[in-house]
């Protein structure tokens, strides 16, 4: 693939080897099999429901968190090697099955989208996907000095964020996740991928070279949220060395 020949080749210039360094703690799966994607739901549970009370927990007495878009998705999932615990989950959203799905955005942010970046009369629903579900664990979202927490997850999740000049780049799960659902759409072969998040969680993505563009003006969803975009070429073309690595891995992995 003439994307993944170029992504190989500028992952030559890296000075720093993320991908030994994410797989030292952690390995990223794809959630094929009903095993797996039952790990991915009880992390949403933990997270969406438990943790931050988004979901009603009484709507999921098996414990799972599921909605009617995973049967038009696929998952990675994150693990922790020492414990064998999910340490993260995410899910791209995709129209394979349903040509005529309409994406999770387009009703959170309706009325509030540019024009100018999303057309919905004219939206090429077949050559993108909506990366959605994100979800951490508690213990794996712990900076250094946060205390309280002796856990093997916890040290390595301290152990595991990258820093340059004693300045917190980035966690590496939430990295690993945005990654996985990048290779996950590289290898859907999709153009672009829209995601509704935070403000300050795409400049975090900006400043390892993700470039997510917003789209549209800022809502009240679960916090301040607004609707944003990512392209292929946009993807490839910026994407720090440090990370180019660990996407070319995800890319094989995640097949």
């Amino acid at each position: 693939m003439r994307s993944n020949q170029r992504l190989k080749a500028q992952t030559m210039t890296c000075t720093f080897d993320l991908a030994s360094h994410f797989d030292r703690f952690f390995e990223a799966l794809p959630a094929t099999d009903e095993a797996t994607r039952r790990e991915v739901f009880r992390l949403r549970f933990a997270v969406y429901c438990e943790e931050h009370g988004y979901e009603a927990p009484s709507t999921f007495p098996d414990g799972e968190e599921h909605d009617a878009y995973d049967n038009d998705s696929s998952f990675a999932l994150i693990r922790h090697r020492a414990s064998g615990r999910a340490a993260g989950c995410v899910r791209l959203i995709t129209n394979e099955r349903t040509v005529d799905l309409r994406f999770p955005f387009e009703q959170l942010c309706s009325g509030k989208l540019d024009p100018q970046f999303i057309d919905l009369v004219h939206l090429a629903r077949d050559r993108m996907g909506e990366i959605s579900r994100l979800a951490v664990h508690q213990d794996f979202r712990r900076r250094r000095n946060d205390g309280g927490d002796s856990s093997p997850a916890a040290a390595d999740a301290q152990a595991s964020e990258i820093y340059y000049g004693g300045v917190r780049r980035y966690p590496l799960v939430a990295m690993g996740l945005f990654l996985s659902a990048s290779a996950l759409a590289l290898n859907a072969g999709l153009e672009q991928a829209l995601v509704v998040m935070e403000p300050r969680l795409a400049r975090l993505l900006g400043g390892a070279g993700i470039p997510f563009n917003q789209v549209g003006d800022v809502i009240t969803y679960r916090g301040r949220r607004a609707p944003f975009r990512i392209t292929r070429e946009e993807l490839l073309g910026n994407l720090h060395p440090e990370c180019k690595g660990l996407l070319e891995r995800l890319v094989h992995t995640l097949q």
